[in-house]
C-alpha cells in the first residue's frame, strides 16, 4: 500500500519500456496532470494511472484527447474517452466527444473497485476495437473506440479528488 507522503512522481514509457522523465511540455497541476502521448494512441499501448484517493472525494476524471489547434483555443479537440468515477453515484461513466458533439454515455460496471483514502493502480489498455480499463488488476470496464484514427489522441489528462504517484505511457 502507498502512503499519502509518497512523492509525486511522473515517467513516460517507451515501445522499448525504456522509462523516462516527465517531458517539459507536460504539466503537474494541483491535484491532476497532464500530458502529451507522442505519436498518439494505438492498439497494444497501455497507459498507467496509479495514486491515492482523496479521504472526502466527489469525483476523478480521465481524459484521453486530441490537442485544440491553439493553446489559447477554449474548444478542445476530440474526446476519444472521457472517463469520469462518481463516488456519491458508486459509478465510472465513459464518453466521447466527436466534431464537438458528446455520444451517449455509458456507466455499467460489475463493481465499483475505488475507496476513499485507498491507493489504486488504474490500466487503460487501447485494444483494435475499444479500450480496456483494469483497477488493481481487474478488469473494470471496456469502452469501444468511437474515433477512428486513435493516433490524433495526444493528450492524456487526469484530474479530480486524488493525489497522483504516478503516470506511465
Amino acid at each position: 500500500m502507498l502512503s499519502p507522503s509518497v512523492l509525486v512522481q511522473y515517467h513516460c514509457s517507451k515501445p522499448a519500456l525504456h522509462h523516462a522523465r516527465m517531458e517539459d511540455q507536460d504539466k503537474k497541476e494541483q491535484n491532476g496532470y497532464t500530458g502529451e502521448i507522442k505519436g498518439g494512441m494505438r492498439p497494444s499501448m497501455k497507459l498507467v494511472i496509479m495514486g491515492i484517493v482523496d479521504k472526502k472525494p466527489k469525483s476523478i476524471e480521465v481524459i484521453l484527447s486530441a490537442k485544440p489547434q491553439e493553446e489559447e483555443e477554449e474548444t478542445a479537440g476530440d474526446v476519444g474517452l472521457q472517463m469520469k468515477v462518481s463516488f456519491m453515484d458508486k459509478a465510472v461513466q465513459r464518453n466521447a466527444c466527436l466534431a464537438g458533439k458528446w455520444g451517449s454515455c455509458e456507466n455499467t460496471l460489475s463493481f465499483f473497485p475505488f475507496a476513499p483514502g485507498e491507493a489504486f493502480k488504474m490500466e487503460i489498455v487501447c485494444e483494435h476495437q475499444q479500450f480496456r480499463i483494469l483497477v488493481d488488476g481487474q478488469p473494470l470496464c471496456g469502452f469501444n473506440h468511437r474515433l477512428s484514427h486513435l493516433a490524433s489522441l495526444t493528450s492524456l489528462r487526469v484530474f479530480g479528488d486524488l493525489q497522483l504517484t504516478k503516470c506511465l505511457r
